[in-house]
Order: C-alpha cells, then sequence, then structure tokens
C-alpha cells in the first residue's frame, strides 16, 4: 500500500502513530459526477455526459469497495458500455499493478503496469492514497471519479440508456432510508472490519471491535423480520454494499482482521442473506476467492508475515437459502 506525493511515489503505510493506534481512512478526491445529459450532478458538483464506450472502470477483484462498483456495472448489464481493467491482487512495493495472472485484465486504454501510473496521467502531481476502483473518462483523459460510494449511483443513474432500465437499485421513494442504513452499515461494518485489522494499539482495537458486532447483532435482528436492508421487493444499494463485506468476512476479516467473536456462519439471518445476493444472476461471477483471499494473506504482511494463505472455509454458497419466506414489507409466510 502506498501514495503519491507530488506525484512522486512512495510505498508508505498507513500513519498509525499519530491517531493513537486506530486506523483513518482517507477521503478519496476525485469527486466528479456523470449524467444522462452532462447537466450537474446531485450536490452540484461537475459532471460529465453519458456515453457507451467512453468510460473505462479500473477495480481489484479482491477489494470490497471495487467489487460493488463491478456488481452494479453487472446489474445494469453495462459490460458493453464500460469497458474494465483488473489488477493483480498481490499489492506489493509498486502497489496496485498489472498482470496477465488469472482473473487480472490488463490496462487497454493507457497500457500502464502500475495504477498509480494512471493517477499521474490524471493529475501529474497528485498528492493522495492510490484505490480502486477508479472510473477513467477517455475522451478527456482524466478521472471522473475514485469513490465507490458515488460511482455505484453513477452507474445506476447515468447509463439506462444503454443498459437495463428496470433495474433501479436506489429508487427516490427508499433514498432517505437506504442513505441512513449505508451510513451505519458503512462506519461499522465496511470499515469497520479495517478499523479492526489495521489497529496497531490494543484500546484501538477493541473499540471498533465492539461496534462491529454490534452492528452485525442489529443487522441480524433486521433481517430475520424482513428480507432486505430496507422495506423494498428486491435489493437495494444498501444491500450490495454490505454484501461485499459479508463474503469476505469468514474467509479474511474473521481471521486475517481479528474480527474472530462470530463469524457471519454463526449468523442465521445475515448467511442465508449473503447466500441470497451470491446466488443473484450474475453476481457469483464477480466473487473471486483466490484474488480475495491472496490480496489480503499475501500483501498485508505486517498483519500476515509468512504469507502463508489459509485453504478455508468450506462453506456451501449454493445451497438453498430460504429467504422466499420473507414477504416485502417484514411478513412472514
Amino acid at each position: 500500500m502506498g501514495l503519491l506525493v507530488d506525484g512522486k511515489w512512495q510505498d508508505q503505510w498507513y500513519d498509525t502513530k499519530s491517531t493513537g493506534g486506530s486506523f483513518e481512512r482517507t477521503k478519496t478526491v476525485f469527486r466528479n459526477w456523470i449524467t444522462p445529459d452532462g447537466a450537474p450532478g446531485p450536490d452540484g458538483q461537475k459532471a460529465f455526459k453519458a456515453a457507451s464506450g467512453r468510460y473505462h472502470l479500473y477495480i481489484s477483484l479482491a477489494c470490497p469497495w471495487a467489487h460493488r462498483t463491478l456488481i452494479v456495472r453487472r446489474l445494469k448489464k453495462l459490460e458493453d458500455v464500460i469497458s474494465l481493467s483488473v489488477v493483480d491482487f498481490l499489492m506489493g512495493d509498486d502497489g496496485w499493478t498489472f498482470s496477465d495472472r488469472p482473473g487480472a485484465i490488463p490496462d487497454s486504454v493507457l497500457g500502464k503496469q502500475r495504477l498509480y501510473e494512471v493517477y499521474l496521467e490524471a493529475d501529474p502531481q497528485f498528492t493522495g492514497r492510490v484505490t480502486v476502483p477508479v472510473l477513467w473518462d477517455k475522451e478527456t483523459g482524466t478521472i471522473v471519479n475514485n469513490e465507490s460510494a458515488e460511482i455505484i449511483r453513477i452507474l445506476d443513474t447515468a447509463f439506462d440508456e444503454w443498459g437495463d432500465a428496470s433495474v433501479d437499485i436506489t429508487p427516490e421513494a427508499l433514498l432517505a432510508e437506504i442513505d441512513a442504513v449505508n451510513a451505519m452499515v458503512y462506519d461499522s461494518v465496511n470499515n469497520g472490519v479495517y478499523k479492526c485489522g489495521f489497529a496497531t494499539e490494543q484500546k484501538a482495537y477493541e473499540r471498533p471491535f465492539h461496534e462491529l458486532f454490534g452492528a452485525l447483532d442489529q443487522l441480524e435482528d433486521r433481517l430475520s423480520r424482513q428480507r432486505y436492508l430496507v422495506a423494498s421487493d428486491a435489493p437495494t444499494e444498501a444491500d450490495w454494499r454490505l454484501f461485499t463485506t459479508l463474503i469476505r468476512f469468514d474467509a479474511v476479516y474473521h481471521g486475517h482482521f481479528k474480527c474472530n467473536q462470530r463469524q457471519i456462519a454463526d449468523y442465521p439471518n445475515l448467511f442465508s442473506y449473503m447466500l441470497e445476493l451470491y446466488q443473484t444472476d450474475g453476481i457469483a461471477e464477480t466473487v473471486n476467492f483466490e484474488h480475495i483471499k491472496g490480496h489480503y494473506y499475501s500483501s498485508h504482511r505486517m498483519i500476515n508475515p509468512t504469507g502463508i494463505v489459509p485453504l478455508g472455509p468450506d462453506q456451501d454458497l449454493t445451497r438453498p437459502h430460504g429467504r422466499e419466506r420473507l414477504q416485502p414489507g417484514g411478513a412472514a409466510d
């Protein structure tokens, strides 16, 4: 894991000494939008005009934040609309790189070998973390956005002319509830596992640990009464944002990040809910455990010095989930 400082690459881990051992995620900086007609984004930000073939997505199959964008690209049937590159799962001295490893897809737009070189194409003096996902504009030669939460909304709303307009994971009537659920899930679960895993002091680890499992308990209870996180007859953005953490939890976060009070398999409702989402048409193909486990256990040598990748867990993700017993809105059969 590294960063650029005034356009110069530095292989530097997160600074936890200045935060009392706590991991603090840095904010993304490319925050423009894409809209169907190029009108400003939802908060008035600069927007580019949607077009088929104009945009390119850089992701990692290992990263839960990037995985979100791959899922929405699949759900909206945008594979022929937005092209794709996938970095190697091993993050070494040069950060994210491109390779011919199975599952990886080279940079077909700029021909770069390292993701930080893509950032430098957008800003030769860039300072900040080099992260995935990255949404690139081929026409102007710059990064549109590198914030996953915003990229998935862009993909959901801007490309209906070419994709599947019948899929709407952010319906206007449910948006306030989706945002409220997202806020809790992001802080305590999505980012919570990282706050546990990257902590370097005991107390800095214990606080997010308790918050994480308190949140999972709440979600277990919620999902015992309704099929999805938000009262809807189909998964919304909130469900897919949670899913990418759940599917990695038992394989990685439980052991590698010391989130070991319980596995997701120990939660009957959370586990069956995860199974239903995994079994949604096209989603299993976006989940690559070789990349997921290979990245975390091989790249984070300060956590796992030997680089040994565990073989388990042995879980059947194709078994019947039984979630259809719950009617939309929370009423059971």
